[in-house]
């Protein structure tokens, strides 16, 4: 059977559909090889059952899904890019394409692609991906997720048999086309442009849809538009706490990139820190550092300051920054909530895991260590003693150094004493991301299609996600 009785089709976005999006249609490929096909979010949401062909079908000639959007919809939105506004964006080589309830929460999940062709804002481009980019794309979204980021997943990568000519990389080089599962599609930049054109009725339309599916717990407040405001600063402090903790620099935090929903998405320079640098940059174009790993925080909230601009219209006329003002403590909260999930240990206490987030910022910036070897070798606290005295890199630890970090865990005891005897930590290298790995897995693919290294590196992923599921 195809479909199961976890697919349940509402596709919401039709009510929106006549002025946030165009209809458009895909492209036509030459081949559709399935290089990335993620099971386990498939089956969340009911095409867990599809075969090959029928894969190849809704994922990469995107025929219509049973009772859901009858035609790919290309969304209208503008952005600040690098604090410059532009009007010439949306959905450039992408579109949305069906909207499913996701049997475990109920939520509505969206089909989104990157590279299924040109659509009336590709400007000039040819609307397409190249294959290494939807590899890093999925590795990406994989490992985010494995350390519990609130991100989108990369349900579905195809090679298309296209060459195409890229100005910044080796050409011709392979194409593909991926599906992303996300938790909207609506950003800022959705709200600015309706904010540039003078479009109240549409601003209010697009305020009560993206309440009520993204933030239900707003209920019927008096006061939607400062509520919404901040619903979306503690999604958004929460997402910028979830980067900073895993070491990932996004790269490209336009205001067309940051999601009402919080859902972190659109992996394209990304990286992952070799060791902690706040000036650290992953875009080769970021000459000035505007996005670099320690002002990510700072970039999230001046695209949540354009968001209260765009939503002043409703309410009265003037942007709400107050509601912004918590955005510090939301977000310093998120960072002492999630680094204790890296480090599997019950909190103390917001006091003592503030002072353990000051420790752990103090041995990142004082120690010559891998980013994520020193959440390796302290998984567990005290408890990992003898694994970080067992760590390839112990002699990288100053000892003044080591011994503050080591009076910050006093007390500390693991969430999960089961998990310190994991298959993951037992084999003593921490999964990283850094770029030379992912260079070497693409080199493979590219010079003799084998995939094995891709496949292997998804596997070393789903070891630390089984590590920190809840």
């Amino acid at each position: 059977m195809p479909l199961t009785a976890r697919y349940r089709p509402d596709p919401q976005l039709l009510q929106l559909a006549d002025f946030i999006a165009d209809e458009v249609s895909p492209a036509r490929f030459p081949e559709l090889k399935i290089r990335h096909r993620d099971q386990r979010h498939a089956a969340r949401v009911g095409l867990d059952g599809l075969s090959d062909e029928e894969w190849a079908a809704r994922m990469g000639r995107f025929e219509p899904l049973p009772d859901n959007l009858p035609t790919p919809l290309a969304l209208r939105y503008h952005g600040h890019q690098f604090r410059h506004y532009n009007r010439d964006l949306g959905d450039g080589r992408g579109f949305l394409y069906a909207q499913l309830r996701a049997a475990d929460d109920g939520r509505l999940l969206d089909l989104g692609t990157k590279g299924s062709g040109e659509t009336p804002w590709s400007r000039g481009g040819d609307g397409r991906l190249t294959l290494q980019g939807g590899v890093r794309e999925v590795l990406a979204a994989s490992l985010l997720e494995a350390h519990g980021v609130e991100t989108c997943k990369l349900l579905s990568l195809i090679e298309t048999g296209e060459a195409l000519v890229r100005y910044d990389e080796p050409s011709p080089t392979r194409a593909g086309v991926m599906v992303r599962l996300s938790f909207g599609h609506i950003r800022v930049g959705s709200f600015q442009r309706l904010h540039s054109l003078g479009d109240r009725v549409g601003l209010e339309r697009l305020l009560e849809h993206a309440a009520r599916i993204y933030h239900p717990q707003l209920g019927d407040t008096n006061d939607l538009p400062g509520a919404f405001l901040e619903a979306v600063a503690r999604a958004l402090a929460d997402t910028a706490a979830g980067w900073m903790t895993s070491g990932f620099v996004h790269g490209v935090l336009n205001t067309d990139n940051l999601n009402v929903s919080g859902e972190s998405f659109d992996y394209g320079p990304w990286r992952f820190m070799p060791q902690c640098d706040p000036a650290f940059t992953a875009a080769y174009f970021d000459e000035t550092g505007l996005y670099a790993y320690g002002r990510q925080p700072g970039a999230v909230l001046w695209g949540l300051r354009r968001l209260a601009e765009a939503l002043a219209p409703l309410d009265g006329g003037r942007p709400r920054e107050e509601r912004l003002s918590g955005f510090s403590a939301w977000y310093g909260a998120a960072v002492r909530r999630r680094l204790l999930r890296r480090l599997g240990l019950r909190s103390l206490g917001d006091a003592r895991d503030a002072a353990l987030v000051r420790a752990a910022s103090a041995v990142w910036s004082d120690n010559p260590i891998g980013f994520e070897r020193l959440v390796f070798d302290w998984y567990g606290g005290p408890a990992a003693e003898d694994r970080a005295a067992a760590s390839p890199e112990r002699r990288l630890y100053r000892p003044e150094s080591l011994s503050a970090w080591r009076r910050a865990l006093e007390g500390y005891e693991p969430t999960a004493p089961e998990r310190l005897s994991s298959p993951y930590l037992a084999g003593n290298r921490p999964c990283t991301l850094l770029i030379e790995e992912v260079e070497s897995l693409w080199a493979s693919i590219h010079n003799a299609d084998d995939w094995s290294l891709f496949h292997q590196k998804l596997a070393e992923i789903e070891a630390v996600r089984a590590l920190y599921a809840p």
